[in-house]
């Protein structure tokens, strides 16, 4: 077929009504998929304590489900050629919605988890999907508004999320955050379908790398089981957890060594043969994780320790995302003014100061000096995360762009999940290590014990009351010092940004998702 001749069998852009109809369908299925990762955040004591689990058990919840969305994800380039972009997206759509239902039916955890990692399987093609039809549906010089409207529900997503799980788990129950899910799914998929059907490209049944696939879950499944499990079963002292290490670690070479010599990978490990594409990625990763580990401990510790609920909860770690949505329109404009790598190093050493000014949090700290920090923040959000996107897709040939940003994507999820693992264990014993620091120094003098005893304590509920006020210092501590290498990590990536080139061509949006 000639170019004349396939231009004319291909659809033209939507236009007027039914482009924004058919935008707003396919911004919202990204809206949940994203809303998802950060819904749960503030609604782990709520699931734990009704399950009558501990939370870091409670985190599975968020983990399970990104672990699952960061394997799937490669898969969707193809997965959408073998099956169709559009009926992918209207199956997944489907999917999402039933094992949503499924999460919010659960009565165990085991039950919620699996929920959970189908959701997460569902959830991880609607991002690039939502992505790639929208720039199918617009016209071509309206690529950009296209990946506007993209972007905007990815960093409005969040800022909704901790919010919306607050307000729903105070006012209902925690299954709600789940079954809101349903009803979008319900609509979506259908006319989605019926609006879309004809931008569905002809199939290709290219063969499928099942060897590095089982590979990429063997290695990915155990790491993650290793980090969650480590900290209950005291770490390698535990056969267990030396079992998970060693095949992880065998599952990890194993998956390079096939990967590199697989004719048709399932991840194209090769983009990493770009400077620019592998600094950057690796800088996404460690911000990303930082980032992650930050919003999953915060309202962590203010609903356990600083008796925060939910909603409270989720009002003061929304504030992260607000000031983010109108900076990200200047650091489009600013990105192809200046070297991205000016704008990434700014943004994540702005990240990095805001965390080293929370270092010095106490227990008397008050909901505007948590929420005003992490308004701040939201500032250096796009200027790290808009540039360095457009900084590894500009550093890799036109025709592995799909390859990068799915790998891209990959890894940033990955990192989400296993920062999250790795701080809430960190957390967990730093705690421990304080509280046995601080419980020879408070009230040496034996003066605060007398003091309670004389108020009317018994001997026994004096020393209750004092051990708890130490275990409060000691969540303090623990939280000050993860902010810190939280801090600590935003510079390192900062610096590391230098070691990529500028890049070599601007990179065309309406490609990325083909």
């Amino acid at each position: 077929m000639t170019s004349s001749q396939q231009a004319l069998a291909e659809p033209g852009p939507l236009t007027g009504g039914k482009l924004w109809l058919a935008a707003i369908l396919l911004a919202a299925a990204n809206f949940i998929a994203v809303l998802d990762m950060t819904i749960a955040n503030v609604s782990v004591p709520n699931i734990a304590g009704s399950l009558g689990i501990s939370s870091s058990q409670g985190t599975w919840v968020i983990t399970s489900y990104a672990i699952a969305e960061a394997i799937v994800v490669p898969l969707t380039g193809w997965l959408a050629a073998r099956f169709g972009a559009v009926r992918l997206f209207a199956v997944c759509m489907c999917l999402f919605g039933f094992f949503s239902v499924v999460c919010g039916m659960a009565s165990s955890l085991g039950m919620l988890v699996f929920g959970r990692i189908m959701q997460g399987l569902a959830g991880g093609p609607l991002m690039p999907l939502s992505q790639t039809l929208l720039l199918r549906i617009f016209p071509k010089e309206k690529a950009p508004a296209a990946t506007a409207l993209w972007a905007m529900t990815t960093l409005t997503a969040p800022i909704l999320g901790p919010i919306l799980g607050g307000t729903l788990c105070d006012n209902f129950a925690w299954p709600i955050i789940f079954f809101i899910n349903v009803p979008i799914a319900l609509i979506c998929a259908p006319i989605a379908w019926r609006m879309l059907k004809r931008y569905e490209e002809s199939l290709v049944r290219a063969p499928i790398d099942v060897i590095g696939l089982v590979l990429l879950i063997v290695f990915v499944g155990t790491l993650q089981l290793m980090l969650d499990l480590g900290k209950e079963h005291d770490w390698f002292e535990s056969t267990e957890i030396c079992l998970l290490a060693v095949v992880a670690a065998i599952g990890f070479i194993a998956f390079l060594i096939w990967e590199f010599t697989e004719p048709h990978p399932i991840v194209n490990l090769r983009v990493f043969r770009h400077r620019g594409f592998a600094t950057a990625v690796l800088t996404i990763s460690l911000g990303f994780g930082a980032m992650f580990a930050a919003n999953v401990l915060t309202p962590l510790w203010l609903q356990s320790y600083m008796n925060y609920t939910s909603t409270w909860a989720g009002l003061a770690c929304a504030w992260g995302g607000v000031l983010a949505v109108f900076a990200a329109p200047i650091a489009g404009v600013l990105m192809t003014k200046l070297d991205p790598r000016k704008l990434i190093c700014a943004g994540l050493l702005w990240l990095g100061f805001i965390m080293w000014v929370r270092v010095d949090a106490t227990t008397d700290i008050t909901f505007w000096q948590i929420s005003l920090p992490l308004l701040f923040m939201g500032i250096g959000l796009p200027f790290f995360f808009v540039p360095l996107t457009a900084l590894a897709l500009g550093s890799v040939k036109p025709e592995e762009m799909a390859s990068a940003a799915g790998l891209m994507n990959f890894l940033r999820t990955l990192s989400g999940a296993v920062a999250t693992s790795i701080v809430t264990t960190s957390w967990e014993s730093k705690t421990s290590v304080m509280h046995a620091e601080l419980a020879g120094s408070v009230d040496a003098s034996g003066e605060t014990l007398r003091s309670l005893t004389s108020s009317g304590f018994t001997p026994e509920g004096a020393r209750t009351v004092i051990d708890n006020m130490a275990q409060g210092q000691s969540v303090m501590l623990a939280t000050n010092e993860i902010m810190l290498i939280v801090s600590v990590v935003f510079c390192l990536s900062a610096l590391i940004i230098w070691l990529a080139p500028k890049p070599a061509h601007a990179v065309d949006m309406s490609k990325v998702g083909h």
